[in-house]
């Protein structure tokens, strides 16, 4: 039997390996059910628009604004509901945060004016402030930085089967449920995939221990290594940061803000207009729109799967960024050539996403290696703040492109540019600090 005593001689490799595989098990699927809820939640709106858009009157650039408002009530409150969670605890504060997020989502059945479709866009960004960065914190409590990046992927392919699991379920529910009740399909929409929020939220109380030391299905001595792990690990990251300051007044926090800024342009304008783009290439049944829309989405959860084990193997970080974000980038710009063609844009967007969705386990892997405790918290927080501006931005220039020109085409190439620039950011990241 193998012993390590690089991490703690206290340790077999077995017996190590066997007791993260069973806090996997314990956390990860719920959480990626919480991810894949929350993450619908959001971008249902992307095929709600087929319908609503008409019945509200809002044109591209009004629809555009008023789901990048989202962002903005998402932003203002995401660092101060992560150091919420680090006070009250994950179960309580994540249990808070999916029940106000569904009833919200759910309420948006009974907006009837643009301004109300505005508001309630703004206060489900409220609502969901705090999520991604507090379960992302919250996986630092558990695992140590050499694990994260493949644990990290394994939790984020709630964000590709939203859009698998809910392209084809909301296309149906729009097509089926239309006029049922006297309700419109994009009503039932909001209605029935604003449920299992709830339902998971009320859950979360029952499913998550707040830390290791909580944990009941973890005996003592399996607490006791996960606890020897983890100093070890902090012990490797010596030069780590622990405070407020630290975390709101760090330079690379601010690059990795930037970094996913460029990533999330791109995702949010391939997450919520992927159905528009579907449309305009031609195909007109919102249930066939919808089975296509989960197409690219299946190909970033095996982008996320595989580029996220091959970091964790090779303990290398800026490189499975950095080329992913190449290939997307040509992939949305080559897009633009198509945008007439089903096949090739559908195909186009598979690589796009595959890529650059694929990378954002690497990405949120490297906060954790330089930055601990609050540090950490106001960390992961302040990056996912500053990135969720581009959900403002990209819906307003999508929106405004489709409004001036008939065509995404300009949008896409600004988005694409944007990725090759934040390589750049990614490259002065220094190799020794990240690739842990």
């Amino acid at each position: 039997m193998t012993v390590v005593f690089t991490r703690t001689s206290a340790i077999t490799a077995e017996g190590s390996q066997a007791i993260y595989r069973k806090i996997t098990w314990k956390l990860i699927p719920f959480l990626c059910l919480c991810y894949l809820a929350a993450y619908l939640d959001r971008i249902n709106i992307g095929l709600a628009k087929l319908q609503m858009a008409s019945q509200l009157q809002l044109s591209e650039a009004a629809f555009g604004f008023g789901a990048g408002l989202f962002f903005v009530g998402y932003i203002l409150f995401e660092v101060p509901s992560n150091l919420i969670l680090q006070r009250v605890g994950a179960r309580m504060w994540i249990a808070r945060i999916m029940i106000t997020w569904g009833l919200l989502s759910a309420g948006t059945l009974f907006v009837t004016t643009p301004m109300q479709f505005y508001v309630i866009r703004f206060f489900l960004g409220v609502a969901e402030a705090g999520f991604l960065p507090g379960v992302l914190f919250y996986l630092t409590k558990w695992f140590p930085s050499y694990r994260r990046s493949r644990i990290i992927a394994l939790f984020m392919i709630g964000l590709p089967l939203s859009s698998v699991i809910g392209g084809p379920l909301s296309g149906w529910i729009m097509s089926n449920f239309d006029q049922t009740h006297g309700m419109h399909g994009w009503q039932w929409l909001f209605l029935l995939e604003g449920i299992p929020s709830m339902l998971l939220g009320v859950l979360t109380f029952w499913v998550l221990p707040d830390t290791v030391e909580k944990a009941a299905w973890l005996s003592e001595s399996e607490k006791a290594q996960v606890a020897r792990e983890l100093d070890s690990d902090d012990a490797e990251a010596s030069h780590a940061k622990h405070h407020f300051r630290d975390g709101f007044f760090n330079l690379k926090v601010w690059m990795l803000g930037g970094i996913d800024f460029s990533i999330l342009l791109s995702a949010y304008a391939m997450g919520f207009w992927m159905p528009t783009f579907i449309k305009n290439a031609g195909v007109t049944d919102i249930s066939h729109i919808g089975m296509l829309t989960a197409l690219p989405s299946i190909a970033a959860l095996f982008g996320m799967l595989f580029i996220g084990a091959s970091s964790d193997r090779f303990r290398e970080r800026r490189w499975h960024i950095i080329v992913p974000f190449i290939i997307g980038a040509v992939s949305m710009g080559v897009s633009t050539f198509f945008s007439h063609n089903v096949f090739a844009t559908v195909l186009l967007f598979s690589i796009a996403q595959a890529a650059i969705i694929g990378a954002v386990p690497v990405f949120f892997s490297l906060p954790g290696t330089f930055l601990k405790g609050t540090a950490a918290a106001t960390g992961f927080a302040l990056a996912c703040s500053v990135a969720n501006i581009a959900g403002l931005v990209s819906n307003s220039i999508m929106g405004l492109a489709l409004d001036l020109t008939g065509s995404s085409g300009g949008a896409l190439w600004v988005f694409a540019v944007c990725l090759l620039l934040s390589s750049l950011l990614v490259v002065a990241l220094p190799a020794k600090l990240v690739n842990r």
